[in-house]
């Protein structure tokens, strides 16, 4: 899981990237390949 300042770089890696909110932190997911899992800092 990376952790980033902004997400929108991560979001646009791959096409089965979804952004999620939880707990009041935006998250990066990916069912396919999910080694491309984000996390906003």
């Amino acid at each position: 899981m990376k952790i980033r300042n902004s997400l929108k770089s991560a979001k646009t890696r791959d096409k089965n990237c979804v952004l999620v909110r939880r707990r009041g932190r935006l998250y990066v997911l990916n069912k396919k390949n999910p080694r491309l899992k984000a996390r906003q800092g």
